[in-house]
């Protein structure tokens, strides 16, 4: 009779239990529409909350101002308000800079796979 020794787990095995930083990081980036206003703020540089809007326009404002307080909360943007208190721009910080080559993956990864016609139309 064969006696069985207790499996020794492998060093170069991948432990996939969810770290909660990248648990976080997905739920962040997935909230809808951080990815869009970071994506904006990334090709168009510092922006004022009407093109914002404009360039977002499905949010509604009260959602828009919620993301971005959300943002701003989390280091990603910063609200710069300026002298005249008239104008108050919306821009990246360098954490927020850091999205560019995710978000750029995200958009190569789209080009090639995502097939409109399996587009949810809600």
């Amino acid at each position: 009779m064969q006696t069985m020794s207790p499996k020794v787990p492998d060093e170069s095995t991948v432990d996939f239990t969810l770290c909660p930083r990248f648990e976080q990081t997905f739920s962040f980036l997935g909230k809808k529409w951080n990815g869009l206003i970071i994506d904006v703020l990334l090709h168009e540089g510092p922006q004022r909350f009407r093109d914002l809007a404009r360039k977002v326009p499905r949010c509604s404002d009260r959602v828009l101002v919620e993301r971005l307080k959300e943002l701003e909360a989390n280091g990603v943007i910063v609200r710069r308000t300026f002298q005249d208190n008239a104008l108050i721009e919306y821009e990246l910080t360098q954490k927020g800079q850091e999205f560019k080559d995710i978000m750029a993956a995200v958009h190569a990864w789209s080009d090639k796979w995502y097939c409109p016609t399996e587009t949810n139309q809600k």
